[in-house]
Formats: C-alpha cells, structure tokens, sequence
C-alpha cells in the first residue's frame, strides 16, 4: 500500500533500532504525534457537517453535538470510532500539561497523563460512535482535571 506520509516518515527513520510504533514513539514522538493526529475520516464526516476541527476542547464538545449518522454505516463505524479516539487523544496531547501518547505491548495507542494515568482514548472513541458514551468532552474534562 503506497501511503505517502507514512513512507516518509519511514525513509526518515531508515536504521532506527526496535519495531513498530512503540520504538517510534520512543525515537520520534512528535512525528508518531503528528501520525496519529491525522484522523482524516472523522475530519472529513465533521467538515461535511460544518464542523471545523481545530485540535481544541471545544471542539470534542461539537462533535459530541452532532447527530450520529456514522451509526447508519456498520462499515465506516468502527474507523470513525478509531478516528474519534485518536482525535480525543491529540485534544488531551495538546492541551494538557504533561499528557504524552504512549503505546501498550500490544500496539494500542494510549495517552499518559502526568500523574501515570493512561486513557484508552481509542476504546472511548469506539464507544462514543457506537452508543453516544462517554461523551468525548467529558473524557477529556475527567482527564484534564487529574
């Protein structure tokens, strides 16, 4: 599969030690931060509906205003919930003091707040495009306040 920026990204970090995305993190978080923080279909579905996503608190809480149309596609669902989550995690990354992206043994992207705490923001973002919750401003409000 030819995808331009992850190739990039790959012939920049030629001869890096460790595998996958955990060495990744570790050699180059801000460009494993930018990777995740691509979340292309969740920005596609919310431009379409007006919504600019602009890497803000306020907007996890206009996203969780929006009618949930994506529940009508049993295909996309799970993607945009991956989206969701990654999109949550780059919110909490950029605007909480110390939050990091972290990625458990088995490759799950997590983010680890400064008190150690680690947030399963993919597993917020499936259950927030499959049943409404939790809410992605309010992970993010709970995450924010420890």
């Amino acid at each position: 599969m030819n995808i331009p920026f992850l190739d990039n990204w790959r012939k920049r970090h030629e001869g890096t030690r460790g595998t996958g995305l955990a060495a990744a993190v570790a050699v180059d978080p801000e460009g494993v931060a930018e990777l995740l923080a691509e979340c292309e279909l969740l920005r596609v579905r919310a431009a379409q509906r007006g919504l600019e996503l602009d890497d803000s608190p306020a907007s996890l809480a206009a996203l969780d205003q929006l009618p949930p149309r994506w529940r009508e596609d049993p295909e996309e669902l799970p993607w945009l919930g991956n989206d969701a989550g990654l999109y949550l995690g780059t919110v909490l990354v950029r605007n909480v003091s110390g939050a990091m992206w972290s990625i458990w043994p088995s490759g799950q992207p997590v983010v680890r707040l400064a008190s150690g705490r680690e947030i399963d923001v993919v597993e917020a973002g499936l259950g927030w495009a499959m049943t409404g919750s939790p809410e992605l401003s309010q992970v993010y409000s709970e995450s924010a306040e420890g």
